[in-house]
């Protein structure tokens, strides 16, 4: 039956993950009453499970740090990428300039997300209801102004000024108002395993860090999230799985790593096989009448760079800043939409770029370095880097670099720390003149850093 409860609130959230929790904490701090509607019940199981350094700034800047780093969670300080033939390269994530974050944290997904919510649940202001599943969007004219949700068995109607869409591939506002587009150039399809009984004594690269392991046609990423678990994922092709078995998909993809299967002596399966299609999508409205899209609802991506969490915090985050502005009268809810869906082109179109820097036959792993291989007529240029930046780049064995390598090193790492709204990282201005790589329609990009304000 339909109970109508007539509440109002100044928002409701889809969505208890990430990127629904920044939002939730955020508004309801600036004084305005939030709802929470999370369709399960926390922990329950996530994938995406390493987090840049970015990542760990924002949860500092939102107080969360602490229980983050109170929790267990493994300690990651750098990168390694590696090859078939057990060749490998370093990326510090401490060499970025003073005052940056070296490090930040691997992550089992279903604690930290329940951390998160638990926090927003703890905000005066905020009602966290879970195992409260959407069942419809109210509107008013056109105008989203509340939902209809069931839980116990039971329909409730409620109202807000605004409705936020944090319900990430389910994407309640997205597809309700069939907004989503996809891409049909990154058809990717992720397996992955925990294992148990992590000896990091077997580990041939440094304790704690992530290790990506680059072949032909897919890469593996192998992240310790406890002490003694590590989770080991495969992307491939999704036409490959589908032609095959994932389990053999897997374990062969897994044998042409050798750094990555040494690493796992002596460990067992702790949580088999699962998987996930990667099928990138993206909306390019992700704000209107009464509504925003945040996180993975508004695009997703393939997760080689584990850029997800960051996105949907940052997001959450300036989405609830922008309400704020209208529900305060700072604003009107125009102006504020749509400086909000250039911040989130921004960063996501960013990110897809060096996704799709991956996976472009030019970005290519020979021998003993991953370097890229210019176009025809197209020079080299001075001081370049990796990905887009056209000067070789050796792999080390963890030695010091030289001066100038040392420099690319730095806008490298930045890179893959989350610098994904930087206007002056070198890396990243090359890979926005590859026109082939533009996800959105035509936006307006606010080069505007969350994390670090200036740069």
């Amino acid at each position: 039956m339909t109970e109508n409860r007539n509440a109002a609130y100044d928002a409701i959230v889809i969505g208890g993950g990430p990127s629904g929790s920044s939002y939730a904490i955020t508004l309801a701090r600036k004084g305005h009453s939030v709802l929470v509607l999370e369709r399960e019940q926390m922990p329950r199981f996530h994938i995406g499970e390493s987090l840049l350094t970015y990542t760990a700034d924002v949860l500092e800047q939102l107080g969360l740090l602490d229980r983050v780093a109170e929790s267990g969670f493994v300690v990651k300080r750098g990168i390694e990428l590696t090859g078939t033939e057990g060749t490998f390269r370093r990326l510090d994530l401490g060499r970025v300039g003073e005052g940056r974050r070296g490090y930040t944290y691997h992550v089992e997904r279903a604690h930290f997300d329940k951390i998160l919510l638990d926090a927003a649940a703890e905000t005066p202001g905020v009602t966290v209801l879970q195992k409260a599943r959407v069942r419809k969007l109210h509107f008013s004219g056109e105008r989203i102004s509340g939902v209809r949700y069931e839980q116990d068995g039971e329909e409730h109607d409620v109202t807000a000024s605004f409705v936020i869409d944090a319900s990430g591939r389910t994407g309640v506002i997205a597809r309700g108002l069939d907004l989503r587009r996809t891409d049909n150039d990154l058809r990717m399809a992720a397996i992955f395993r925990h294992y148990g009984g992590l000896d990091e004594r077997n580990n041939p690269a440094t304790e704690g860090d992530i290790q990506l392991g680059l072949y032909e046609d897919g890469w593996f990423w192998a992240i310790p999230i406890r002490p003694d678990v590590i989770s080991i994922g495969c992307l491939a092709p999704a036409e490959v799985l589908r032609a095959s078995v994932p389990e053999k998909v897997f374990d062969e993809n897994l044998e042409r790593i050798p750094r990555i299967a040494q690493r796992l002596k002596g460990t067992t399966v702790v949580r088999d096989i699962g998987g996930e299609n990667n099928f990138e999508y993206h909306c390019d409205t992700l704000a209107g009448p009464g509504y925003f899209i945040v996180g993975d609802a508004g695009c997703f991506t393939d997760p080689v760079f584990s850029g997800g969490v960051l996105l949907a915090l940052t997001t959450g985050r300036r989405a609830a800043e922008e309400t704020a502005r209208v529900l305060d009268g700072e604003a009107e809810e125009k102006d504020v939409a749509l400086r909000y869906q250039n911040f989130f082109k921004t960063g996501y179109e960013t990110y897809y770029r060096l996704i799709r820097a991956v996976y472009d036959n030019r970005y290519v792993s020979e021998g003993r370095e991953l370097r890229v291989t210019p176009q025809s007529g197209e020079r080299r240029l001075a001081g370049a880097g990796w990905w887009g930046i056209q000067e070789r780049l050796q792999a080390t064995s963890g030695g010091p670099f030289d001066t100038k390598e040392s420099i690319e090193h730095f806008w490298l790492v930045r890179a893959l720390n989350g610098d994904f709204w930087s206007g002056e990282n070198r890396f990243f201005q090359r890979l926005r003149e590859e026109k082939a790589w533009r996800l959105f329609d035509d936006f307006d990009p606010i080069y505007e850093c969350p994390v670090h304000p200036g740069s």
